[in-house]
């Protein structure tokens, strides 16, 4: 049972992790894109965001599809178009060509957002889905531990260009895993339920719950505040703080180890103290201390060392906070899981590719326009927890009707 259970996590850990591998591996790329396709800054960050869109707008379709046709057909079809917008990339030759692929490559990446999230929820619900949910990110989170080094390392034995070849290798074991390794959730007797017509009840069910929209928005605003890090880190260190693009890549990494240690405590936190009490923690520890660098920013003190240290406690409470949310809002939305969590991941990228965009308008070479959008983005996220999770501190929650 318990072999079951990690081969589980581990599975829908690589799929979850082969759109964010086509981001993490790529940061420490974007001064070399922009030397080499003669673009500035905002135009290279737009690469970005048309990722970040593209994956949002799919989910909305692979959800209801993931349904109505079973969880492993909508991850062919993704993860195949992934790969190929991928060798476009690889091949682009000049920044809007390479917009153009980057979001056609978001479109593919939106299969392995949700599919992944309604497994979880098919198996799962309250402080096992916690549990599940956060094994899956410790495997996810090779991604942002790795990704960065290896594309520095690709880098420095080839060029930019190399960092798209092998995320497309990175698609086809992705397609190899659907196919061998993961079963079928969803049998066809629930499919029957499931239709266009019910996924536009779901979305409009979804969209009148307060509960499940302020809990995605926690969980929105607090990855917002991770993907501001990752549009600015690398201008930020690399040429503010001067770092060698492998430096960077280590120095990325710690954040993200922070992220995963704490995530691991989920299970057993949330079954002691309910679901709600620990995203309470996380959010009010990660506004605390992210704000408190800001100001020390705005005080006038620029030291890289103060800002990693924060940043590893900051990005460590944000690991609390993530993986629960997921769980929260999808605890009373069994029946249309692939619905509910495709809408979730839509709010969350559509929120973050906004506030990406907001922060880009103030981007002057420091690290100040950066901290304060990560800041903004944990204070609101903080601001939502206190006026939705308010009087459910104290519940702990337990297994939800299927």
């Amino acid at each position: 049972m318990k072999s079951s259970f990690y081969r589980t996590a581990l599975v829908l850990g690589l799929l979850s992790a082969i759109g964010p591998f086509a981001i993490d591996m790529y940061l420490p790329a974007l001064p070399a894109i922009a030397l080499d396709l003669k673009a500035d800054t905002r135009l290279v960050q737009a690469s970005l965001m048309a990722f970040f869109v593209a994956m949002a707008i799919s989910q909305l379709a692979y959800g209801p599809a993931a349904d109505m046709y079973g969880r492993k057909a909508p991850l062919y079809a993704g993860i195949g178009l992934f790969a190929l917008a991928s060798v476009g990339c690889a091949l682009a030759g000049s920044i809007e060509t390479l917009i153009a692929f980057r979001f056609l490559q978001g479109l593919g990446a939106g299969a392995g957002v949700v599919v992944p999230r309604a497994v979880v929820r098919d198996l799962h619900t309250g402080p096992d889905a916690a549990r599940l949910m956060s094994t899956l990110m410790l495997v996810f989170s090779v991604s942002p531990i790795l990704a960065p080094l290896a594309g520095s390392l690709l880098i420095e034995f080839s060029n930019w260009r190399g960092i798209f070849w092998a995320v497309m290798l990175a698609a086809g074991a992705g397609l190899v895993l659907t196919a061998m390794a993961l079963p079928e959730t969803r049998p066809p007797a629930m499919r029957l339920q499931s239709s266009l017509g019910s996924a536009l009840t779901g979305y409009a069910m979804l969209l009148r719950d307060r509960h499940f929209l302020g809990v995605t928005l926690i969980g929105a605003f607090g990855m917002s505040s991770f993907f501001i890090y990752l549009a600015n880190s690398s201008f930020v260190l690399i040429q503010h703080y001067e770092l060698s693009t492998r430096m960077y890549s280590l120095a990325f990494s710690v954040n993200a180890l922070a992220f995963i240690g704490v995530a691991q405590l989920n299970g057993t936190m949330s079954r002691r103290m309910g679901l709600a009490r620990v995203i309470g923690i996380g959010v009010t520890g990660c506004s605390i201390m992210v704000t408190s660098l800001f100001l020390l920013s705005l005080a006038g003190i620029d030291s890289l060392p103060l800002m990693a240290a924060m940043l590893f406690v900051g990005f460590g409470f944000l690991g609390l906070v993530v993986p629960t949310t997921v769980v929260l809002a999808m605890e009373l939305h069994g029946r249309i899981a692939g619905t509910a969590s495709a809408l979730m991941g839509t709010m969350q990228l559509v929120t973050g590719a906004a506030m990406i965009a907001l922060i880009s308008r103030f981007v002057d070479g420091t690290a100040q326009p950066m901290l304060g959008g990560i800041a903004l983005c944990a204070l609101i996220s903080a601001s939502i927890a206190f006026f939705t999770l308010r009087g459910r501190a104290s519940h702990v929650t337990q297994q939800a009707p299927h």
